[in-house]
């Protein structure tokens, strides 16, 4: 106010001496009126103005003191400075404010003073860069913020502070943003800074603001975000390998993209995931001609010639170490070949060592005695493939094709290749991998001359068997060899030939359609490499988003397939292209659900020594069944309210093929001449399977369903001619998937013969006149004396008892009679009927007739024995073969008409007891 008021004090120039002290006098200032009279005081400040937030009011009329002061509260903000003009009026003319005297004009002007009430704002509430990493910037971006305040103390920002500690950056009273150290991508992608702003009265902003600045890598051509490693499930189909996958060029002139995706699976089995059945299922399953011959089978009894060999691994590979052969036994393959046969094999070979190569025999027919010619032969030598073909001259006697050389460099790579030797002479055909390849040179030669010398087929090495001192092997072959066979007689076609080295797993293309015209892509015959070419980038990234892996083998090899990514790129006009790195990553198949195979079925059973001799025999597997399941683990319901979840194992099931069952014989092989296992080739052909007979058993191959082999193994019977002599024979199955990978459970059958004993009429008299049960309650222990009397003595009780027995002896008589006429029926329908199926056990229709005992006299002692001991022979019999059989009701129905007749002795101590059953058969215990 003392401000404001000096300035209306010399604004309003009063002529009062007393007060020149408080107002100084504006110069030209006029006369004021005079203080002597009431004209001379000062009655009222008048301001000239609209809407002026102040107003002047009179302190003292004599002194014409006055204050200046605000009406309604004044903002800097709003307005920093006022001016306006003001006078001041005496009390002269009476009270009449119209006659008053004024003064003359005063300029007042009145500045604001400003208080720092409004804090600093950032003008974004956020802040982003992208800085390269390895450089030094000046400055990666400025941040800016603003104050409300009016004065330049307080609305100025005066510095700017990073609140985030521990960070490479600083910044300035600008709010440049700058880099104290180099920045690297690899070890940090991004940071994210808090930056405040003070004002020149130091109070901070009211919100920090975020920076973010990015890392990005030094521009370097090549492939972005696709995966190093990329895990394949079994069974999940086709997988994208690179689904957001593309190009960085840096800005790079491209005119043109070539991209080569190489799947490599060369250390897999044969190169790559493939059926490890058998060979001969393989062949059968591609289709292929029978007649086949394996020449290096699995081990067994009849094919033994393997058995010395080293093997690589489970899919039956061999291993030539350079010392070992192995002879084919004669029969095995025909002695002269025609001229037409086809020759396959797997084969991985590398360099020979040292600089002069010897041959390296695959195959080799050779004279097995007296000289060491080589009638056929296939070899490798000097990483060329050589077959050696050389007739008779009882065939032609002319000069003609005998060497046929093949040179690859496949042969000598150290990777596997599978090779088809097609011969339709003169004419040879080498296939590799499914390529046709002519050969190179071809070599003549003479016939042979005719001899009557045998030969010797050998693999992995020639017999030398000739002008040598000590018959031996020689040429012998360093590599892998497996499904090695030879077709006399035919051709292999095209699509054969493909199919059997087709692998199961490769490169896929998820819609083709989307690929656009611009794309051009091309797989190799395995589909383990794809080639794609374009001249636009965003077509080729799209299209390279597509490839994907397939495996569609049900149980693949678990483990890492590499995956290599090759890049050529052409640029418009220059000299100096850019380079694209190769993206190298793996696909990890991960282990497959092993199922575990179960046969199910009717362990033990009986059958009437007819069935075993009619012509149908006797039905072994009538209810066999082969489940396949996993162990699935699932999360219990209680997850939530425990926090942790415990797993149980759920047992589901799985349908997959087989490859074999071997129903093997127990106890000693089967007698050629007594007994034999038969099954239906219908039933084998009709379901595509092929099995082989032997007095060890009957063995059942080829690729097929679980319920094919079912249903073949319901029909398999066995038969015996001579079945008295026959008391049990015991039989095992046990089934296989891909070769043995997976086996089953060895299932155990027991097949009994159930004996009938034919006894005269008389015997039969005897053997029914037993006491009947309802007379045991009059009964009462006696000695043997008093036996002996009362049978001397008849009674009254004695008389009815006779008569009972008569009645009830008739009554048998004839039902024995309908029985045996009811047996006789059934074993006709049963030599007439197709399957005559039935599971016996001891528990249900076996009668066994005790005899009554007679004690006539001391000599019958011995007799009394060995009766007991027959009885209790019979007991022992009856409650073990009814423990290990169940009844069903089949079985009771079935076997109303059958009767098994047993004979024992008595004892005199026990009680003798007979009931009758529903079908008319007496059941007679002891």
């Amino acid at each position: 106010m003392v401000n404001v008021r000096r300035k209306l004090c010399r604004s309003f120039g009063l002529v009062d001496p007393a007060l020149s002290r408080h107002c100084v006098e504006p110069r030209g200032s006029q006369h004021s009126p005079s203080l002597l009279s009431p004209a001379g005081e000062i009655c009222a400040f008048k301001i000239h103005g609209q809407e002026l937030p102040f107003e002047a009011v009179v302190l003292n009329k004599t002194s014409g003191e006055g204050r200046l002061r605000a009406k309604s509260p004044i903002d800097c903000e709003l307005q920093k400075e006022y001016t306006f003009i003001i006078q001041a009026y005496d009390c002269g003319a009476g009270p009449r404010e119209a006659a008053w005297k004024k003064s003359h004009k005063a300029v007042v002007h009145i500045q604001v003073k400003d208080v720092n009430e409004f804090a600093p704002t950032f003008k974004e509430p956020a802040y982003k860069a992208i800085v390269t990493e390895g450089k030094i910037y000046d400055s990666i971006l400025q941040v800016e913020a603003i104050d409300e305040d009016c004065s330049p103390q307080y609305s100025q920002i005066c510095n700017y502070e990073i609140v985030t500690t521990d960070v490479p950056f600083a910044i300035d009273r600008n709010g440049n943003i700058r880099n104290t150290e180099k920045l690297s991508y690899d070890k940090q992608h991004q940071y994210e800074i808090l930056v405040t702003a003070y004002d020149c009265g130091q109070k901070p902003a009211a919100q920090d603001t975020l920076v973010q600045v990015d890392v990005k890598p030094v521009c370097k051509p090549g492939w972005q975000d696709w995966t190093k490693r990329i895990e394949y499930q079994p069974g999940s189909g086709s997988m994208p390998l690179f689904p957001s996958i593309h190009l960085e060029t840096c800005d790079g002139a491209v005119s043109s993209l070539q991209v080569t995706a190489e799947l490599q699976t060369n250390y897999i089995g044969k190169g790559c995931d493939r059926e490890t059945y058998s060979e001969k299922s393989l062949q059968k399953l591609c289709g292929a001609s029978s007649g086949i011959i394996d020449l290096l089978p699995s081990p067994s009894a009849a094919t033994n010639w393997t058995a010395g060999l080293l093997v690589d691994s489970s899919e039956m590979i061999f291993k030539f170490d350079g010392r070992q052969g192995a002879k084919i036994p004669d029969g095995i393959v025909p002695k002269n070949l025609t001229d037409q046969f086809t020759i396959t094999m797997w084969m991985k070979h590398g360099p020979s060592p040292g600089v002069r190569a010897e041959k390296e025999t695959i195959l080799c027919n050779s004279d097995k005695t007296e000289m060491n010619r080589h009638h056929y032969a296939l070899y490798v030598h000097n990483c060329r493939l050589v077959f050696l073909l050389r007739k008779d001259f009882d065939q032609a006697d002319t000069f003609r094709p005998a060497e046929f050389h093949w040179k690859l460099d496949q042969i000598c790579d150290k990777e596997w290749h599978y090779y088809v030797i097609n011969v339709e002479f003169p004419v040879v055909t080498l296939y590799m991998d499914g390529a046709t390849y002519e050969p190179y040179l071809v070599t003549n030669d003479w016939p042979i001359h005719p001899s009557h010398i045998a030969m010797q087929l050998t693999v992995g090495a020639c017999w030398q068997g000739g002008e040598v001192a000590k018959p031996r092997f020689a040429q012998f072959f360093h590599g892998s060899l497996a499904s090695l066979t030879i077709r006399p007689g035919k051709m292999e076609s095209q699509k054969v030939i493909s199919c059997l080295q087709a692998c199961k797993e490769g490169l896929d293309i998820n819609s083709l359609e989307s690929l656009g015209q611009g794309i051009k892509y091309h797989f190799n015959p395995s589909q383990s490499i794809l080639v794609m070419e374009g001249d636009d980038i965003g077509n080729i990234n799209r299209a390279l988003q597509k490839v994907s892996y397939i495996n569609s083998r049900q149980f693949p090899t678990a483990g890492v397939r590499r995956l290599r990514l090759s890049s050529k790129v052409q640029c418009f006009g220059e000299d100096v292209c850019i380079s694209i790195p190769d993206v190298d990553a793996y696909i990890m198949v991960l282990q497959a659900i092993e199922p575990q195979i179960t046969l199910q079925g009717t362990e033990r059973f009986w059958r009437p020594a007819a069935q075993f001799e009619s012509a149908r025999g006797v039905t072994l597997f009538p209810d066999i069944k082969i489940v396949s399941t996993f162990a699935k683990t699932e999360a219990s319901g209680d997850m939530r309210a425990t926090g942790t979840a415990p797993k149980s194992a759920v047992l589901e099931e799985m349908l997959h093929n087989l490859d074999f069952c071997d129903i093997l014989v127990l106890g000693g092989d089967l007698d050629p001449r007594q007994e034999c296992l038969e099954l239906n080739h219908s039933e084998l052909h009709q379901r595509h399977l092929d099995a082989t007979n032997s007095t060890a058993g009957y063995s059942i191959y080829g690729v097929g369903s679980m319920n094919r082999y079912e249903q073949v193994l319901h029909h398999l019977r066995y038969r015996n001619w001579h079945p008295t002599s026959l008391e049990t024979r015991r039989f095992r199955i046990k089934c296989s998937e891909l070769n043995g990978r997976y086996t089953s459970n060895e299932f155990n059958l027991e097949v009994s013969v159930l004996h009938e004993v034919r006894v005269s009429d008389k015997e039969h008299v005897n053997h029914l006149i037993v006491q009947p049960p309802f007379l045991q309650s009059v009964h009462h222990p006696e000695t043997r004396s008093s036996i002996q009397r009362s049978s001397v003595v008849p009674s009254i009780a004695t008389v009815v008892i006779i008569i009972s027995v008569c009645m009830l002896v008739f009554v048998v008589a004839m039902g024995v009679y309908r029985v045996r006429i009811a047996h006789q029926h059934f074993i006709q329908e049963t030599e007439a009927a197709k399957e005559a199926e039935m599971d016996w056990d001891d528990s249900a229709l076996t009668i066994t007739v005790n005899p009554m005992e007679k004690h006539e006299g001391p000599g019958h002692g011995e007799d009394e024995t060995t009766e007991g001991e027959e009885e209790e022979e019979a007991e022992e019999g009856s409650s073990s073969s009814s423990s290990g059989s169940d009844d069903s009701e089949e079985e009771e129905e079935e076997g109303m008409g059958r009767v098994r007749h047993g004979q024992s002795g008595t004892s005199s101590q026990s009680p003798e007891r007979s009931t009758w059953n529903t079908a008319g058969v007496i059941n007679i215990w002891k």
